[in-house]
């Protein structure tokens, strides 16, 4: 959430340095990601809001929450199950 691209890599370096030794494996998995994680400074900034997205999956089973939680459930494995792929498949095609 930093304005530049110096800045957020400046704040990957100290992080890394002052959670190396306690969390190396967490620490890792950020270096080997890095270029990805920040990927989104090559954009323009007004872009941005939309390319930092936590979780861009969950977002895609809002529709099957909600119509889960209206039906308060669909019955059985089976029903719940084909409730789900009908409601995907509907979605995807406004993706």
């Amino acid at each position: 959430m930093l304005p530049t691209k110096a800045k957020a890599e400046k704040a990957m370096t100290y992080f890394q340095e002052a959670y190396g030794a306690r969390y190396p494996k967490a620490v890792e998995c950020l270096r080997n990601n890095c270029d990805e994680l920040l990927a989104f400074y090559n954009f323009p900034a007004e872009h941005w809001v939309h390319l930092r997205t936590g979780n861009p999956i969950e977002s895609s089973f809002a529709t099957i929450r909600l119509r889960h939680r209206k039906t308060k459930g669909s019955g059985s494995r089976r029903t719940s199950l084909a409730m789900m792929y009908k409601l995907a498949e509907s979605a995807s095609r406004k993706w």
